[in-house]
């Protein structure tokens, strides 16, 4: 077999057998000075960012430099954040931005601090009122999200997330692993988290979910409510039921197999039992020493295979004050997988949030409150800039579809000019024009 790719070069002058050329595929490499960027779809992210006014809120809500040489929070964030939503996983990774000279020239961006600069300034605002600074600004991206969902009562979907972190001050988590258990609040119906709060491991996902759940409606615009509450069986706690009724919440919460609850299911009439092909599905009403009200109790029993396990049925419980049918509290209930459980997924996976770079709890908390606000931009742009049938996509088939497409950067007329490929043109021109509206009306 001839391999077409390996040639022989022969020098001008007398006929010399020169270098043999070994690849696997016959094209040539050359270097150009021209423009050229990896990522033209994500200047459309960044061109949303900046009408949106992520820029304004930064400088509005973060604390000043400490010098006059100093860099803005913006500086730190904004690549940050474009990191993040193009598939960084580490403050390294700033690198691969920085060196996109293209992406950088059509944003507008300054010269970026260094990694080591990053890792510092992450420090410093976890440690002072930057934290702060950047819950606010998270607050305004859900804001307008909220509004933009038609909707005024919101479902909560709370839930704690273990992210494994081998550093010296990491504590260990209830699962073994020695890491970090933030508390993250989802609003289901505009995809967004409204609050987090980045807890040491060894805090357990209970602790103050009371607290939690009224610092994420704390954090509402006005004329929305948190209408409802769906918690898994760390909220199962009487305090929360309380509140629930008291401000007029419906709720769904995984329960305990505690004593009065397993005799609360053994009182359960064997005639009560609806029979599935997979469960059997009952309901008693239930009460705990310190609620006020008592509540429906809906058991799922799962029976077990005798020759593998005891014969014993398995059972799970959720707690619940909604006025329908068990069957629809239960799916109603199951949905929090698909709110809370992907978007924490999502979060982790997606935006990188599944590893923090630091070895200090503060400034960790930082990086993961910036990832929260990566995940919300991306969410809003979905709803802002996107067609609908991308508003379920995730954010790696957006950086595969648009993201990272090819584009070159070149000055033509006194202006720069962003090329992509013909078949891209409509849809980065459908994005900005999108992009444009969002940002008429949120100017000043």
């Amino acid at each position: 077999e001839v391999i077409e790719t390996l040639t022989y070069r022969v020098t001008k002058g007398g006929g010399a057998m020169g270098t043999l050329a070994q690849t696997v595929l016959p094209f040539k490499l050359e270097a150009t000075e021209e423009l050229l960027t990896a990522n033209a779809g994500l200047a459309l992210f960044g061109e949303f960012m900046r009408g949106l006014g992520l820029s304004r809120w930064l400088a509005q809500e973060m604390p000043k430099p400490g010098s006059g040489r100093g860099y803005e929070s913006g500086a730190y964030v904004t690549p940050l954040v474009l990191m993040l939503a193009g598939g960084g996983r580490s403050l390294e990774d700033l690198r691969t931005l920085k060196g996109d000279t293209a992406l950088a020239t059509v944003l507008k961006q300054q010269a970026a601090p260094s990694t080591d600069a990053v890792g510092d300034w992450l420090r410093r605002t976890g440690e002072e009122a930057g934290l702060a600074g950047l819950g606010r600004i998270n607050q305004r991206i859900a804001a307008t999200r909220i509004r933009q969902s038609g909707i005024t009562a919101h479902t909560l979907d709370g839930d704690a997330s273990q992210i494994v972190a081998e550093k010296q001050a990491a504590h260990f988590t209830y699962k073994g692993e020695q890491g970090y258990m933030p508390m993250i609040g989802h609003l289901a119906e505009a995809g967004v988290v409204i609050h987090e709060e980045f807890r040491e491991g060894n805090i357990a996902p209970a602790t103050d979910n009371l607290e939690f759940i009224q610092a994420c409606e704390a954090r509402m615009p006005n004329g929305h409510r948190i209408a409802h509450v769906r918690l898994d069986s760390a909220g199962y706690q009487a305090g929360i039921f309380n509140y629930c009724e008291d401000t007029g919440k419906t709720f769904a919460i995984g329960g305990r197999l505690d004593a009065p609850t397993q005799k609360a299911i053994a009182e359960i009439p064997e005639a009560d039992w609806k029979h599935y092909a997979d469960c059997a599905v009952a309901e008693t009403v239930h009460s705990m020493n310190e609620t006020k009200n008592a509540f429906r109790l809906i058991v799922v029993k799962h029976e077990r295979q005798a020759e593998l396990f005891d014969d014993k049925p398995r059972y799970h419980v959720i707690a619940s004050n909604r006025v329908e049918s068990t069957a629809d509290t239960l799916i109603w209930y199951r949905q929090r997988g698909e709110v809370s459980e992907n978007g924490i997924k999502e979060l982790k996976i997606g935006f990188g949030m599944e590893r923090m770079p630091c070895g200090q709890l503060k400034a960790n908390a930082a990086f993961f409150r910036i990832g929260v606000i990566a995940h919300n931009l991306f969410v809003l742009f979905k709803h802002s800039a996107l067609a609908v049938g991308s508003l379920r996509h995730k954010v790696a088939t957006v950086r595969w579809r648009l993201f990272h497409l090819p584009g070159k950067v070149v000055r033509h007329a006194g202006a720069w000019v962003l090329k992509v490929a013909a078949g891209a043109l409509d849809l980065f021109r459908s994005i900005r024009t999108k992009s444009f509206t969002l940002a008429q009306a949120m100017s000043p």
